[in-house]
C-alpha cells in the first residue's frame, strides 16, 4: 500500500474570504492560475471533471466530488473511485482581524501512481506537487489582489 503524500501551504491575500471562496468555487476559474491543470468542467453542484499535465507530457485525469462546502469559508472535496491519482483536498478561507485580509489554507493529500518513487521521480521532471501547490497558491493570490498574475516569460534573459 502507497504512503499517501500530504501538502498544507497557507498565505494572506488582502480580499475579502467570500469573494476568494466564490472565485475559487467556480472550479472552472482554477486554470487561470494553476499552472499544471488544464481544465476542469463541472458537471453538477457536487462533481467535476479535472485534467491536468503530468509527467512526460501526459495527462492525469480524475473526477471529483465535493464532500464539505460551507459558504465563504470552506471547501472540501476527494476523487472518485478509479481516478488516475487519487487524491482528496481542502481550501479554508479565515478572514484576519482588523479587515487584514484573509488567511487561505490549501492542504491536499495524494496518492501517487508509483508510491514514494512516483514522487522522487515527478520531482526530478519538475512537477512536485508540493512546489505546484505554493506556486499556484502565490499566483491565486497576484491575481485576487492585482487582477493579473506577474510573469517573466517573454522578457529577455539579460544575458549577451
Amino acid at each position: 500500500m502507497n504512503q499517501p503524500i500530504k501538502v498544507e501551504k497557507t498565505l494572506t491575500i488582502n480580499k475579502p474570504a467570500a469573494e476568494l471562496y466564490r472565485f475559487w468555487h467556480n472550479f472552472e476559474n482554477l486554470p487561470h492560475f494553476m499552472k499544471h491543470l488544464k481544465q476542469v468542467k463541472v458537471y453538477d453542484a457536487k462533481t467535476s471533471h479535472w485534467t491536468t499535465s503530468g509527467p512526460l507530457d501526459g495527462t492525469v485525469e480524475w473526477d471529483a466530488v465535493i464532500t464539505d462546502d460551507r459558504e465563504n469559508e470552506f471547501i472540501a472535496w476527494k476523487s472518485v473511485e478509479n481516478a488516475d491519482v487519487d487524491n482528496s483536498g481542502s481550501i479554508q478561507f479565515r478572514p484576519m482581524s482588523h479587515d487584514r485580509g484573509t488567511e487561505v489554507k490549501v492542504v491536499t493529500e495524494y496518492n501517487p501512481p508509483a508510491g514514494a518513487v512516483g514522487d522522487a521521480i515527478a520531482k526530478l521532471l519538475g512537477e512536485s506537487p508540493k512546489q505546484q501547490i505554493g506556486d499556484d497558491l502565490s499566483r491565486f493570490k497576484m491575481l485576487m489582489e492585482t487582477g493579473e498574475i506577474a510573469t517573466t516569460e517573454g522578457q529577455p534573459k539579460g544575458r549577451k
